[in-house]
């Protein structure tokens, strides 16, 4: 089987990450992975704010958690209201994928960025997590002040967090995919 074809199939959330730091030269590979994704008219409307202060991304697990504490659906506010969930799962690189709110399709080219950061990860045999947890945080009261926090760009919107480290689990067997989720027509 063709490489990419087999680390698109092997690639597994992760949420159990080892403490240690992932190399710079990694990081950069994978930022690299989702600035050549595929984006609407070539606009490239993403912007990656990369995290690896361990204090902040604490502060970012609470906060998220406390504006989840209210939030509609009831998975999510019982994740909230979990004392021992963590939002980052204990990554040590979280990467806020935010998009240009003049872009044509912002929310899907991100989406797509962040699909190559993963199967970049799982090549190098990082562990990753797409997570849209932290959006909570940014969509709530606080969300305008974690956004300066951050220093994320005036007119970007975050959508998604790209949670990385090296995999303190191993994931193996793909859930079996969804029957008739494929039509032709010829």
């Amino acid at each position: 089987m063709n490489e990419t074809l087999k680390v698109i199939r092997e690639r597994r959330t992760t949420r159990k990450f080892k403490a240690e730091q992932i190399k710079e030269e990694e990081l950069q590979a994978i930022l690299e992975a989702g600035l050549y994704a595929p984006s609407a008219h070539n606009k490239q409307s993403w912007n990656f704010t990369v995290l690896q202060n361990a204090e902040l991304i604490e502060e970012l697990n609470i906060e998220s958690k406390e504006a989840a504490k209210n939030f509609p659906d009831e998975l999510l506010r019982k994740m909230a209201n979990n004392d021992k969930f963590n939002v980052f799962y204990g990554a040590p690189t979280v990467i806020i994928v935010s998009g240009d709110n003049n872009g044509m399709m912002p929310q899907v080219d991100c989406a797509a960025a962040a699909e190559n950061m993963l199967i970049a990860a799982e090549s190098l045999d990082i562990g990753s997590c797409w997570n849209g947890f932290v959006s909570i945080l940014f969509n709530s009261e606080k969300g305008v002040e974690y956004k300066s926090k951050l220093n994320l760009p005036d007119g970007y919107t975050p959508y998604y967090a790209v949670l990385l480290g090296y995999k303190d689990v191993k994931i193996s067997n793909a859930p079996e995919r969804k029957a008739n989720s494929v039509q032709y027509i010829r």
